[in-house]
């Protein structure tokens, strides 16, 4: 068996977090910034602030200091914050913590401005990707809980947050559509959800001709995973999420360079399971429904080329352009089977261009709605949590970017310009009855480390779209 099914019993995470009356004696860390170390400081003794200043430290953001107690041993930790608009600004900031200082118990002596984004920030910052490697010794770091934060809470967001890093991280030849919805089935299990899985050819069956196309030159069936959890009277929130396990660029091969993280182009199913395991884990009083098409895009002698004519699940038929712009035909078919129960929310995740990157870069995702209001009030969620995303728009003049030659419509442009807005446009295309429709242009990957967030898979906007939900839909009494 490999090493997927262990991926899928990571349990680690929840044993970092102390109660906040836990036996268990804790160093205390102290946050400082400049301008406000004697407030800040004003706990410590005569000898700490020798030390401090012995030592040159300096508040700025991110620096750490160690403090020397009498028996030798660390006495606790100061950490800067640098000026208080910066760390506003950062305020994942304390999820640096985890790896400046040696294992041990802590807590929180300072105030903190959010007690739970602290603890979040400090959990996501503690997670390790060591399923693979036999030098990544486990020196943890415990915290224990601020008072007034529930640890529940806490932890349904870092569990969902550390699923869906494993999920992409995890290589493709352990990670195919077979293990992805295993990953889907074994949440499902956790929450007494449904799973239904339609798998190769019966996708044809049941009319998915271009998830079918996409994922026929594999030797790893194409499927499309349909979980379903809540009663059926409740608001319907239907999630889509990109499950491409491995991307070759199909006939149209993508050049080594860029292949070589194609693992990660299921990010956006891996950032839809997250957001549905909060949500189920939240008991959210909402109809979930989490549709996923799995599929590689390899190339073998029944790939699809350019120039064929695909019919879609909506009936349009769509030109191929180019194989390597794979992901709108699965995720268009989905759309079509999501929006025929007209949901109230249909939100869509996918790693679907480079454009989006081009534009804002690897951090902030764009997004697209035609509700301004709605806009609105994500872009207030992304920030309350920082899990930065930023609108683009719907800008319905491109499509004529996408009028076919001989077919319906064409999947990318016939232009350079504007990829993430027209592939955008495409998939808009595909959905017509669902009360609003959010589309998420995400990376799925931090290129470099930073607080709370090491390098490697991530799954954006999943967390930004749970504060939206949990505050459109938080359970009363």
């Amino acid at each position: 068996m490999n090493k997927f099914a262990n991926i899928l019993q990571r349990q680690d995470i929840a044993n970092l977090l102390l109660d906040a009356d836990a036996p268990q004696r804790t160093q205390p860390i102290w946050l400082v910034s400049p301008g406000s170390q004697a407030d800040d400081l004003g706990q410590l003794t005569k000898q700490q602030r020798a030390w401090l200043h012995a030592t040159g430290f300096s508040p700025k953001a991110g620096a750490s200091a160690l403090l020397p107690g009498p028996d030798g041993q660390v006495a606790g930790v100061v950490f800067g914050l640098g000026a208080k608009t910066s760390y506003k600004r950062t305020p994942l900031l304390l999820g640096a913590l985890p790896d400046a200082i040696p294992s041990g118990y802590y807590h929180f002596e300072s105030e903190l401005e959010d007690p739970e984004l602290a603890v979040i920030a400090w959990l996501m910052g503690a997670y390790k990707f060591s399923h693979y490697s036999q030098n990544q010794a486990k020196r943890p770091r415990w915290l224990r809980l601020p008072k007034g934060v529930d640890r529940d809470a806490v932890l349904r967001i870092v569990e969902s947050v550390c699923l869906g890093r494993d999920l992409i991280n995890t290589p493709a030849h352990d990670l195919g559509p077979a293990e992805l919805a295993m990953a889907v089935e074994a949440v499902a299990a956790a929450h007494g959800a449904q799973v239904e899985i339609i798998l190769g050819d019966a996708l044809l069956e049941r009319n998915f001709p271009m998830i079918h196309a996409v994922g026929r030159a594999s030797d790893r069936a194409p499927r499309l995973i349909d979980l379903t959890w809540g009663e059926r009277d409740h608001p319907k929130v239907t999630l889509v999420g990109k499950g491409i396990c491995f991307d070759t660029g199909g006939l149209n091969l993508k050049p080594g360079n860029a292949m070589t993280l194609m693992k990660k182009d299921m990010g956006g199913a891996a950032a839809a399971l997250a957001l549905a395991n909060m949500i189920m884990a939240a008991r959210l009083p909402v109809r979930l429904r989490l549709l996923i098409p799995a599929a590689d895009n390899n190339i073998s002698g029944n790939a699809f080329r350019p120039g064929d004519i695909l019919k879609s699940r909506k009936g349009l038929t769509v030109e191929i352009e180019n194989t390597d712009a794979e992901g709108r035909l699965v995720l268009a078919d989905a759309l079509a089977y999501a929006d025929e129960e007209a949901p109230d929310y249909l939100i869509n995740f996918a790693t679907l261009t480079g454009a989006a990157r081009v534009a804002l870069g690897p951090d902030l995702p764009p997004f697209y709605t035609s509700n301004n209001t709605l806009a609105k009030e994500i872009m207030e969620s992304a920030a309350r949590v920082f899990d930065p995303l930023w609108q683009l728009p719907f800008w319905l003049p491109y499509n004529r970017h996408l009028v076919g030659k001989v077919a319906d419509l064409n999947h990318i442009s016939d232009t350079p310009f504007a990829g993430s807005l027209t592939a955008a446009l495409f998939l808009r295309r595909f959905v017509g009855t669902a009360r609003d429709f959010v589309h998420l242009d995400i990376y799925g990957w931090v290129p470099a480390k930073r607080p709370g967030q090491p390098r490697g898979g991530e799954p954006q906007g999943a967390r930004a779209m749970f504060d939206l939900l949990s505050r459109k839909f938080a359970r009363h009494g």
